[in-house]
């Protein structure tokens, strides 16, 4: 008799991704938290998260949580960039990468404005 066939439990999908981050970046106290929806203006991802965090300590923290519960729930291979300085660490968690800065590097790099204008 051969062994039953194992069952991969399912990865989640974007939008299960974007609401674990959401969520996750909330209960850390990140401030000024943006989703964008990147569907049809780029294929690097479909949503980009920016929040801010109150200092490099702070910045470092909710990156540091926010990898834990991405990796708990079964998303493999996060890349982690910034995170010595922690003055903007970006988490690029497949479908959604999130930006979590510090309030001046955020206000002078301004990515949201870029990211959620639309097309010509």
């Amino acid at each position: 008799m051969t062994p039953p066939a194992t069952v991969s439990e399912a990865l989640p999908d974007a939008a299960e991704i974007l609401a674990l981050v959401t969520a996750r970046l909330e209960d850390d106290k990140s401030e000024d938290i943006v989703s964008i929806d990147l569907r049809g203006k780029t294929s690097i991802a479909d949503y980009m998260v920016i929040a801010s965090g109150r200092s490099q300590r702070h910045v470092g923290a909710v990156a540091e949580h926010l990898i834990e519960a991405l990796k708990a729930v079964g998303i493999k291979h996060v890349r982690v960039e910034g995170q010595p300085a922690c003055d903007w660490v970006l988490i690029d968690a497949n479908d959604v990468i999130v930006h979590v800065f510090q309030p001046e590097v955020r206000s002078f790099y301004n990515i949201e404005k870029m990211w959620s204008g639309t097309r010509p």
